[in-house]
């Protein structure tokens, strides 16, 4: 379970508006869980914002993910009564969580993740996460982009970002791994987005953020892959072609899909075309996936999502 206890940075208007809090759970499926949580939150003082909910009949899974704030009755409400209104709920919910076998995340809307974005030279999923950010869609603080090329320097400068080059070699690329191993911890990051970096990563680096490192990839997997995944797509003459967003496991391409989108196409389009409509696609489903998981609407079982509304 992630530690939510860092005091966040407030800004006025955090100050004066209750916090939002999210709570995901996923247990063993039985009768009365809505009710049990809903209750406990109840009785800590917290007004429910939106709660949505699914099992899993298969599995006999329950998963649930509860949007909530202190209660804004008062006349005044304190970043300080907030965050105890908050901690005293995770203190109380604790016993019941382990009463009823959860596995659970509380997450303060307040707080922003550190995100880092690895790029390699294709910049169009880069250039668009990078707009959305600067255009409020994204509630992160991206605090460093890394390439094995320089064609993004320019790109993180206009938006005041961090950049690091970090070029990767057969021969270099265990150093060059550490490197960006040690460049991360001592940024605090806490998700990395690939935003099309074409190199692998190892089963040590993708051990240190599980269900944290969110890649695109070019086809509805595991169809076309490789480096040339629109050429070959043209020669079979498909008349859809897709784009999906997974996160890394160790598994090469196969971690848990949070999001899909496909394009019809004809048989007038040409390679050119279709490399355009993938793009397209590659940044659309790219950012939804980091903004979902941004909001705290995934839940990750076995190798697959449940991604909330």
């Amino acid at each position: 379970m992630p530690d939510t206890d860092r005091k966040p940075e407030l800004t006025s208007k955090a100050k004066t508006e209750p916090e939002t809090a999210v709570l995901l759970i996923d247990c063993p499926d039985r009768k009365g869980l809505v009710a049990r949580v809903s209750g406990l939150l109840y009785g800590q003082g917290a007004n429910i914002l939106h709660a949505d909910q699914h099992q899993d009949h298969e599995l006999g899974l329950f998963f649930m993910r509860v949007e909530w704030s202190p209660d804004s009755s008062a006349n005044a409400v304190s970043s300080t009564a907030n965050n105890d209104v908050i901690f005293a709920f995770k203190q109380s919910f604790q016993s019941l969580a382990s009463e009823l076998q959860m596995r659970w995340q509380l997450h303060r809307f307040s707080h922003k993740p550190r995100v880092a974005i690895f790029c390699s030279q294709y910049l169009h999923c880069l250039a668009d996460l990078l707009h959305r950010h600067s255009s409020g869609e994204l509630p992160c603080e991206i605090a460093i982009i890394v390439s094995n090329h320089r064609e993004a320097e320019l790109l993180a400068a206009f938006y005041g970002i961090r950049f690091e080059h970090i070029p990767v070699t057969p021969t270099t690329r265990v150093d060059a791994e550490q490197q960006q191993r040690d460049l991360l911890a001592s940024l605090q990051i806490e998700l990395v987005i690939l935003a099309r970096y074409m190199q692998i990563l190892t089963e040590d680096f993708v051990a240190r953020y599980p269900a944290a490192i969110i890649n695109v990839h070019h086809s509805f997997l595991p169809a076309f892959i490789g480096a040339r995944p629109y050429h070959a797509a043209h020669t079979r003459g498909v008349k859809l072609i897709g784009a999906t967003s997974h996160y890394v496991t160790t598994a090469l391409d196969d971690g848990p899909i949070i999001e899909q989108d496909v394009a019809r196409i004809s048989h007038r389009d040409q390679v050119p075309d279709l490399i355009a409509r993938g793009r397209d696609l590659e940044r659309i489903v790219l950012s939804r996936a980091v903004r979902w998981h941004l909001e705290h609407r995934i839940l990750c079982y076995g190798n697959k999502t449940v991604v909330f509304d």
